[in-house]
């Protein structure tokens, strides 16, 4: 991870950029994305950035094109209805599995992340509300404690992070969030269930109010 001291690839270092330049929205969709260009810009050799518009590609975040370079992905009604609908089953599960196996570390990270997100969604810091929502997630699929949970959430994190950027309602969300961390600290699975059906009906009326 950046920042942690550890040494970073600078294939790993450019996916990351690019990547958070995407979901960040710092790169529109439909932007061209020339291995040429970008490795003058950052600094780096024409490989590098080829491994990661690869990485990328495979992610669903970049649509290849010939030769040398790519385009940051228009995401389609089409492909946000297939993404809302494998969201919702998997969230069912992951939440209400957080919801039985929770435990004191996984809790503390979760209300951490949470405290984040609550932080900057009163601060209207859209780009650390909405990565500290991705955060909220991917903790509870590590509390969760399912092996190939986490490998199917995983092939399409990228998206799911790509998703939660589209809502306005910065604080609609992290309320949300705070309701299914006190249901999931108390175990109350029954009221998990019910917060995250209403979180992604709630999530599905704000993806269409924004794209309107």
């Amino acid at each position: 991870m950046a920042g942690s001291g550890k040494f970073e690839p600078e294939s790993e270092r450019v996916t990351r950029q690019l990547r958070d330049d995407i979901l960040d929205g710092v790169r529109k969709p439909g932007s061209k994305l020339v291995e040429r260009e970008l490795a003058a810009q950052m600094g780096v050799s024409r490989v590098p950035v080829r491994d990661a518009l690869r990485v990328l590609v495979a992610e669903g975040l970049v649509t290849p094109r010939p030769r040398t370079w790519a385009v940051v992905r228009e995401f389609t009604p089409s492909d946000i209805a297939d993404l809302a609908e494998v969201r919702g089953a998997l969230e069912a599960l992951t939440f209400r599995l957080a919801a039985q196996r929770r435990h004191r570390a996984g809790l503390d990270q979760l209300r951490s992340t949470l405290e984040e997100e609550l932080q900057a969604a009163r601060a209207g810091d859209a780009v650390r509300a909405r990565r500290a929502a991705a955060d909220f997630h991917e903790t509870v699929t590590s509390m969760a404690a399912n092996e190939l949970l986490s490998e199917l959430a995983g092939t399409f994190r990228s998206r799911m992070r790509w998703l939660l950027g589209q809502y306005d309602d910065l604080m609609a969300i992290a309320r949300e969030h705070e309701a299914l961390y006190a249901a999931i600290a108390d175990r109350d699975v029954a009221l998990v269930d019910e917060l995250v059906s209403t979180h992604l009906e709630n999530s599905r009326h704000a993806l269409a109010a924004h794209r309107r």
